[in-house]
């Protein structure tokens, strides 16, 4: 039976915005979680610090499934202490919040899909990997240990949890990827660093397509999934796709040592390599109708959304 009834954070952002349309496209009934007073018949207002957790019980109560997508952007500013606590906390005390909510429930949703990120493996380097590689190192894979470990009490509560271990989603606007078009478009792209570090990429329409598909109950699917392309390429390579279907030149380069001036300690994940390989979607059956980080730049052009 596929939930018909589904709550969703982090609705402001690329992914989370986009799967409230595709699910509602479904004729699926979506409650948009939102911090703020609610403004629509769609809107429920929860508490990511998890201090009014009666009210996020009621927000989720009744819900089939419920998908969490909230945390503070991670390359929006500059890595200080303050915003770094500020990363952490939006994702393991909202990841908390939504989970205690869940066990908590009169009618309790079957299926949690809960936001994480690749940088759990920290940089893998040259060497690939899948889901079954132990945690790296680093602030993101901290973060990305921390935030899945908050969801124990919703696994306790017998809900089928999942993991989605995001890489770069490719879409025309909006999310890391949405800021690389104009300055390809410019003629300014180019390689970051030597190039030669692992991009591991997947399309926004693969992206939702995959989430639809492990929210089926017919799926069986728990625990962590990698939400990558099946072909990881190099920074170099994913240059050189940008650059044949804009047809721009990609000559420019941006020196290591500027990244690390600009971004600070952020610019270790931007330089650093990782090759992540989505093994439990495929094995599943999942079918990429974009697999290949060029076809995802086509797709998200020939989208206007």
């Amino acid at each position: 039976m596929e939930p018909r009834r589904i709550a969703i954070t982090g609705t402001s952002g690329l992914i989370g915005g986009a799967l409230a349309d595709a699910l509602r496209a479904d004729g699926r009934e979506v409650v948009r979680l939102v911090r703020r007073e609610p403004r629509a018949a769609d809107e429920a207002r929860w508490d990511p610090s998890g201090r009014e957790q009666e009210l996020n019980v009621a927000a989720i109560d009744g819900c089939d499934a419920v998908v969490h997508m909230a945390g503070a952007p991670v390359a929006a500013r500059r890595w200080t202490d303050r915003y770094k606590r500020e990363i952490r906390d939006s994702r393991v005390l909202g990841t908390a919040a939504v989970a205690a909510a869940i066990a908590g429930a009169g009618t309790r949703p079957r299926v949690f899909l809960c936001g994480s990120a690749i940088g759990y493996y920290g940089d893998t380097g040259d060497r690939a990997v899948d889901e079954d590689a132990p945690a790296g190192t680093g602030f993101l894979a901290d973060v990305a240990r921390d935030w899945e470990a908050a969801a124990g009490p919703a696994q306790e509560a017998g809900a089928r949890t999942l993991f989605i271990r995001t890489g770069l989603v490719v879409a025309r606007s909006g999310g890391a990827w949405g800021k690389l078009f104009p300055i390809f478009r410019a003629g300014l792209g180019g390689r970051l660093g030597n190039g030669r570090q692992y991009w591991s990429a997947i399309s926004l329409a693969d992206y939702l397509a995959a989430l639809r598909f492990l929210l089926d109950d017919a799926n069986e699917l728990s625990g962590p999934v990698n939400f990558t392309g099946p072909h990881p390429v190099t920074n170099r390579e994913a240059t050189r796709a940008m650059g044949r279907v804009l047809r721009r030149p990609t000559v420019f380069a941006v020196p290591a040592p500027l990244l690390r001036v600009v971004l600070g300690e952020f610019s270790q994940d931007v330089l650093g390599s990782q090759r992540v390989l989505p093994k439990r979607l495929l094995e599943a059956g999942f079918v990429f109708a974009e697999p290949t980080v060029e076809d995802a730049i086509r797709g998200a052009l020939a989208r206007r959304g």
